[in-house]
């Protein structure tokens, strides 16, 4: 598994609340720092050389079901990121389990708010990309590593009050669009 599972603002969120920790507590024990297309972002610390999820228990069950990543939540379906939008897809072969049976996508996500999610996971892949081309275009290593520093500081470091997480989230995403928008001048 290594890195794939990538987090997001919300999936350190929920692990925050759900594990009474912050992000250093998670940065210590649970999550490390990876670049994905050029922007460093964190991802579960597999364990072992098997590269175990730290979260599966002795009966390979996830210990961290109802708070668990968002990727865990997906699989084995996936998106496609095309026209300002996204799709769902099934990866066929990833699930062995038979027989399958058809179940809504919301029902499979188990996440409220489904269309508020929806906007968010949106958001935050287009944010990314923004950020990624403008570190590209600049081709400025120092303009790079303070995106990448901003970024993790905005969305994971500084923590959530008790306020909804997508109306704080909004609010970072749009100071952060912001200063990209400042940046590309």
């Amino acid at each position: 598994m290594g890195e794939s599972i990538v987090l997001d603002p919300l999936d350190v969120w929920r692990l925050e609340k759900g594990l009474d920790t912050g992000f250093a507590g998670l940065m210590e024990r649970f999550v490390e720092l990876h670049p994905v297309d050029g922007i460093l972002l964190p991802n579960l610390r597999m364990e072992g050389e098997a590269e175990k999820c730290p979260f599966l228990n002795e009966e390979k069950r996830c210990a961290i079901h109802a708070f668990r990543p968002g990727l865990c939540r997906l699989f084995p379906l996936g998106r496609i990121y095309e026209n300002g939008s996204f799709r769902y897809f099934i990866q066929q072969q990833e699930c062995p389990v038979q027989p399958k049976t058809k179940v809504k996508i919301s029902k499979w996500l188990d996440i409220g708010q489904l269309a508020q999610y929806e906007t968010f996971v949106l958001q935050w892949h287009n944010l990314l990309e923004e950020t990624g081309a403008m570190a590209e275009a600049q081709k400025d290593e120092q303009l790079t590593r303070d995106l990448n520093v901003y970024l993790l500081e905005s969305f994971y470091q500084k923590p959530y009050d008790g306020r909804d997480f997508y109306v704080q989230f909004e609010e970072r995403l749009q100071y952060m669009r912001k200063l990209l928008k400042i940046l590309g001048r």
